[in-house]
């Protein structure tokens, strides 16, 4: 984009916007953020300054009246953000004022009925950053996760994002994608001639095969980055009466769900989403698993398979008193009912946890012994002995839950970036294939080739925004708040 007098062509002749920018209800101090070329005049007539604007982003305490009147509406600070040294790459002005609802709708009343002046929509302010180049897409979409963050891990992923780790990955392999289709293109242009060095083309390939790995590993990630972003799916499920709404209840510290000792309770599927040591969780109870007469708690089993074969976390919770006493046996049973609950396609059950309920009801060392013959099975997921009417082990089992979760999200700051969205994963597959079509052609048809790789550039495009329909924007931009 072209820069004119410090303003990106495009957005010096757009109109000015404003919306508060902080959050709405009451308190202490409220933030409303303008941005476009009548900017300074907002500030000259709202707050009294009849000379120099103030300096740029320095506070400043003044009166803040109505432009026709000179009303005082609050006494607040002002900050001056000149072109092209602000958020969006205009001029921009922050009214920092008392927040309450009359003082705000009193100052924004006063911005709407100045000339050139309208309401911003939602994103406008990122949109506008995005087309002044002060953010990438990438960069955009880290900011919007960083606001839409709620756990400590999710924080930490959107900062990275945000700060443009994951964009100048893309970047990166932009630029070779680039060099390698300028490198084909003059081979097909100039090869005759001879003005193309020797061995060009096996440069060509062996960056196409290096990048295509690059992407390829880039991909086998176990959508973590993903499931950090929208919280790991956990599911709670077993037969009837085994304590699964118990468990929900204690893991939530509240009556999420009714709990009665009549069997099929739960007949249909109870989510709260949870923090759980910095990840988030969406952990959901299911109706028991079992055969039933009854239409609504055949239609709750169904779902309740539904959401096992979704999770990304299996809690296979288990009545103890049903367990047989001898070691061997109840290793056996718990194979069995494993089989009965989880996919075929969950096998080995690598993503599940056996909660075994009910501790209170064995007698003397009978935990002890369970607990030490089971971790001596071969082919058992993790097991945790607990009991949700004494809280008896649930230490522990918090310690395991955690860290299997963090296990699926991994560490957000350690390594190569991660995908975070599925759009990305979705361009770089199609990545992936149109490389992959260079390689097809590369002895064939070399112009066909040459067409791989730059369907393959396109593809990254559509990633860091450099290429990309409208729409993809829009998408993007709308699921920002007003005022951002």
């Amino acid at each position: 984009m072209s820069i004119c007098d410090g303003v990106p062509v495009g957005l010096a002749d757009a109109e000015t916007i404003f919306a508060l920018s902080s959050g709405h209800g009451r308190c202490g101090v409220a933030v409303v953020r303008v941005s476009g070329p009548a900017s300074a005049t907002a500030l000259r007539s709202m707050a009294g300054l009849t000379r120099s604007l103030p300096p740029p982003r320095t506070a400043l305490l003044r009166s803040i009246t109505e432009p026709q009147s000179k009303e005082v509406l609050d006494r607040g600070l002002v900050l001056w953000f000149p072109a092209p040294h602000s958020f969006t790459g205009e001029d921009s002005v922050e009214f920092h004022i008392h927040g309450g609802p009359a003082v705000i709708t009193a100052v924004l009343q006063a911005l709407g009925s100045m000339p050139g002046m309208r309401p911003a929509e939602a994103g406008e302010f990122t949109r506008r950053a995005f087309q002044a180049e002060k953010l990438g897409l990438t960069e955009v979409e880290g900011l919007g996760d960083l606001i839409h963050a709620e756990t400590e891990a999710q924080r930490r992923q959107a900062l990275r994002q945000m700060s443009g780790d994951l964009g100048r990955l893309y970047q990166d392999w932009s630029h070779k994608l680039k060099r390698c289709l300028a490198h084909v293109e003059a081979f097909i242009d100039f090869s005759e001639d001879e003005l193309i060095e020797d061995g060009v083309l096996t440069q060509v390939d062996k960056s196409v095969c290096d990048l295509q790995a690059d992407i390829e590993r880039h991909l086998k990630d176990e959508r973590r980055g993903e499931r950090l972003r929208s919280g790991v799916q956990v599911v709670i499920a077993g037969a009837t009466n085994a304590g699964k709404s118990s468990l929900l209840n204690t893991i939530c510290q509240r009556p999420a769900a009714i709990v009665s000792p009549i069997a099929g309770t739960t007949r249909d599927v109870v989510e709260t989403a949870l923090d759980i040591g910095g990840f988030p969780v969406l952990l959901t109870d299911t109706a028991g698993l079992r055969d039933s007469p009854d239409l609504v708690e055949r239609e709750g089993v169904r779902r309740a398979r539904e959401r096992v074969e979704q999770a990304d976390l299996t809690l296979v919770v288990v009545d103890c008193a049903h367990l047989p006493s001898d070691a061997q046996e109840a290793a056996a049973f718990l194979l069995a009912h494993l089989k009965s609950i989880l996919p075929e396609t969950a096998f080995p059950p690598t993503r599940c946890l056996l909660v075994l309920n009910k501790t209170d009801l064995l007698h003397g060392d009978q935990r002890q012994k369970l607990d030490w013959e089971l971790r001596r099975v071969c082919g058992l997921p993790p097991v945790c002995l607990i009991s949700c009417h004494t809280n008896e082990g649930l230490q522990d089992f918090v310690t395991v839950l955690h860290n299997s979760v963090k296990t699926l999200c991994g560490d957000p700051l350690s390594g190569a970036p991660t995908l975070t969205q599925a759009r990305h994963r979705a361009h770089l597959q199609q990545c992936v294939t149109a490389l992959a079509q260079y390689q097809q052609y590369r002895d064939t048809d070399l112009a066909l080739a040459a067409e791989g790789v730059r369907l393959a550039l396109t593809s990254l495009g559509r990633i860091t925004g450099r290429v990309g329909p409208e729409e993809i924007l829009d998408i993007i931009f709308k699921d920002f708040c007003i005022g951002k």
